[in-house]
């Protein structure tokens, strides 16, 4: 694996490392940073999903906006995050948490980032060492921000690829559930479906039974049926499980791979863009 890391390599070169705990339940906001407080990995720091990953809700821009570069880069150097120091992320959701800061990192230009194999539950079932203590902020780092354009888009991007979609020149990826996918059933947001020539994968089916990444193989056999070649954007609800299937998508060798930050929040928030489900196909 090359963008996914062991519990035991961590163990191993802790005092080496940024290790930064994104634990947040969207069901309960405050639960991600109590479960922090009460324990977590050595010298860990915390980054709210909502707080730091994310920026002010608009009419437009989803529920999950990008944040605000300036101020999560300089949270990151506060935590100690250079140029070169590899950075370790970890949650308790199947990395989808921590996987969102992984793009932000290589959004940021960050190259040495990765993401905890089996994430907080298996960290603790090996019974690695565990603190309550919060380590101490202030000015420790400086990386070079080198924002890659490429890889995120926007509504209109979308909106002049959906011929290619249609005719899989380029790909588009719903990493929401098949029911929400196809329709069926939207509990979070106001419009149910997908976006026209949209590919449904599931970000959840890039974990396996125990909670840990599947291997390159297997991720490379998920995404079998698409051309490494090709352009792929992904989309969720709000920008943040999509990134779990960008990650899996670059370990399974997939290189143009981007990310509709927005996502389906946005593309709803204008009632003109068409909207495709299993009843309307």
């Amino acid at each position: 694996m090359r963008l996914i890391v062991e519990p035991n390599w961590v163990k191993d070169n802790l005092e080496q490392l940024v290790i930064i705990d994104c634990r947040f339940d969207l069901n309960a906001p405050h639960k991600g940073r109590e479960s922090y407080l009460s324990e977590h990995l050595p010298n860990a720091y915390y980054f709210d999903l909502v707080h730091d990953l994310s920026g002010e809700k608009q009419k437009h821009g989803g529920r999950h906006p990008l944040p605000d570069t300036q101020l999560l880069k300089e949270k990151l150097e506060m935590a100690g995050v250079t140029d070169d120091i590899t950075v370790v992320l970890y949650d308790d959701q199947n990395s989808s948490m921590a996987s969102r800061l992984w793009w932000l990192l290589n959004y940021y230009g960050h190259k040495n980032s990765y993401v905890l194999n089996g994430g907080f539950q298996e960290w603790k079932r090996l019974g690695y060492p565990l603190e309550s203590t919060v380590p101490p902020s202030g000015k420790k780092g400086a990386f070079t921000l080198k924002l890659q354009k490429d890889m995120v888009v926007s509504a209109p991007y979308i909106i002049d690829k959906m011929q290619s979609f249609e005719q899989r020149d380029s790909y588009l990826i719903d990493s929401r559930e098949e029911k929400r996918y196809k329709g069926i059933e939207e509990p979070i947001d106001n419009k149910a479906g997908h976006i026209p020539g949209a590919l449904h994968y599931f970000w959840m089916e890039n974990i396996n039974d125990s909670g840990r990444w599947k291997n390159q193989q297997e991720l490379a056999d998920r995404f079998a049926e698409l051309d490494k070649n090709k352009e792929v954007i992904v989309y969720c609800g709000s920008g943040v499980t999509a990134c779990p299937n960008i990650l899996a998508l670059k370990e399974a060798g997939f290189s143009n791979v981007k990310l509709y930050s927005g996502s389906w929040s946005d593309w709803i928030s204008c009632d003109e863009n068409p909207i495709e489900s299993c009843e309307n196909r």
